[in-house]
């Protein structure tokens, strides 16, 4: 069920959209160089006023044309209905990872939080538009698995 669905009062609240490095196991799925700069978006996902969701996008600069053009600009726009709209995107499968406190995403995701859990659960997937491809991390904050 998207989030959307779940909660009735639904918001986006970007974190950061700056150009950056991306993390070293994300160079790869998205063929850019160690060296190259990609757009990062990172975004917390509310539901019914709580922490649900953080997001954590990577937009390499040859993805940001054509199609994906719009993708710089969201805002408080969810990526998402983006994607899901556009019946010719592709999803490469989904890959989770269980992430610990002295991972880079922990530290981001739970930023916000007040008490920190030992660990938490990220998925990910590569998007791709007309050979230009877009990858969307997206860590599940406590609130979401007691909902």
């Amino acid at each position: 069920m998207r989030l959307q669905q779940r909660y009735a009062n639904f918001k986006v609240i970007p974190s950061l959209v700056a150009y950056a490095k991306p993390f070293l196991d994300e160079t790869s799925p998205l063929a850019i160089s160690l060296r190259k700069k990609a757009l990062i978006r990172e975004v917390q996902l509310m539901g019914n006023n709580q922490l649900v969701v953080f997001a954590h996008s990577v937009l390499p600069r040859k993805s940001l044309r054509g199609a994906w053009l719009g993708l710089s600009r969201l805002g408080n726009k969810p990526l998402g209905a983006t994607l899901f709209a556009n019946p010719q995107v592709t999803r490469a499968p989904l890959s989770y990872k269980k992430l610990s406190p002295h991972h880079a995403l922990y530290q981001h995701a739970s930023k916000s939080l007040a008490d920190k859990p030992l660990y938490l659960w990220a998925r990910r997937s590569v998007f791709s538009l007309n050979c230009a491809s877009i990858m969307v991390t997206e860590v599940f904050l406590p609130p979401i698995l007691t909902a």
